[in-house]
């Protein structure tokens, strides 16, 4: 049986029909948050209830890389090639120095405490934007069941260079996956609410970024499999979804060009390997590769992944 699910014809461009979806680690409780770093040729992503990141090579597979990893969600690298962490145990945003230090980047919106970074993009210029749902302080299962501070659950850009977050964008129940088109000129944000409630609809939402803010959003395509994760684009500006049976891939117009079918629900992805055209998928227990013609908007540069 086939593991792609054909939809339009600009699909085939996109997949190699002979690869196959290689599992690469497994006995995860909830993976999440793959990025992927080329100086080090490897891997980097979260289980989330185990308390700790992984690392994946392909000399060494699956090692651990974090213990008690703050709960940990999603990861991303900076333009000096360092790891950024969203956790929703510290409620916090943190970067990982070259030395393996950590610097929180953001913990308090506005004077109050974040609800539990979600998940995180870096832009050219340095910023950083991330999203703050409150999966984290539901239950303690990925985090430490708590109220919320924030008057809801926001999309925050904290400035080039640090300085205190700001919120830009409030139009959502429970944002998820964000991700830049290649030149930066919009912002793709899951909208994962329906996961609590199921009368929010399963969309992505797209904004025209302005300046350091965002312009008027609209709905850009619907998930019609679970709800949408995380999200990535493509070199070309295609963008790629995590969906309950796969990843689901959609061209700039928001047509839907067709499926990768995944034996597991589908939480992120990130695009990797020595050349960029391996596509990492984290999927409830386990870690998958596989190969595609397509590659992370910005590669080889440092661009977000």
């Amino acid at each position: 049986m086939s593991i792609y699910d054909r939809r339009d014809p600009r699909f085939r461009a996109l997949i190699h029909p002979n690869a196959g979806l290689h599992q690469i680690g497994s006995g995860f409780e909830w993976a999440e948050g793959p990025a992927w770093f080329p100086a080090a040729q490897m891997l980097l992503f979260s289980d989330i209830p185990a308390h700790r990141m992984m690392r994946w090579t392909a000399q060494t597979g699956c090692s651990i890389f974090r213990e008690d990893s703050g709960y940990s969600n999603g990861n991303t690298r900076d333009p000096q090639g360092r790891l950024v962490t969203c956790h929703h145990g510290l409620r916090a945003v943190t970067r990982t120095e070259h030395d393996g230090s950590l610097t929180t980047l953001a913990a308090q919106g506005q004077g109050r405490r974040l609800n539990s970074p979600n998940d995180v993009v870096v832009k050219s210029d340095g910023s950083v934007w991330f999203t703050d749902p409150t999966y984290g302080i539901l239950s303690d299962l990925e985090g430490y069941k708590a109220a919320p501070e924030q008057a809801g659950s926001f999309v925050w850009r904290i400035p080039p260079g640090g300085g205190a977050p700001l919120p830009v964008c409030k139009d959502f129940t429970q944002p998820n996956g964000l991700c830049f088109s290649p030149d930066e000129s919009l912002l793709y944000i899951a909208e994962s609410g329906s996961s609590h409630d199921p009368s929010v609809p399963p969309v992505i939402r797209v904004y025209d970024v302005a300046g350091d803010g965002l312009g008027q959003g609209r709905d850009f395509a619907t998930v019609d499999a679970g709800l949408p994760d995380g999200v990535r684009c493509d070199a070309a500006g295609n963008l790629w979804s995590s969906a309950a049976d796969g990843v689901h891939v959609f061209a700039p117009d928001g047509t839907l060009l067709g499926k990768i079918l995944v034996p597991e629900v589908v939480s992120n992805l990130c695009f990797g390997g020595p050349r960029g055209n391996r596509l990492f998928i984290t999927a409830t227990t386990s870690l998958y590769m596989l190969a595609v013609d397509a590659c992370a908007a910005g590669w080889p540069g440092q661009g977000a992944v």
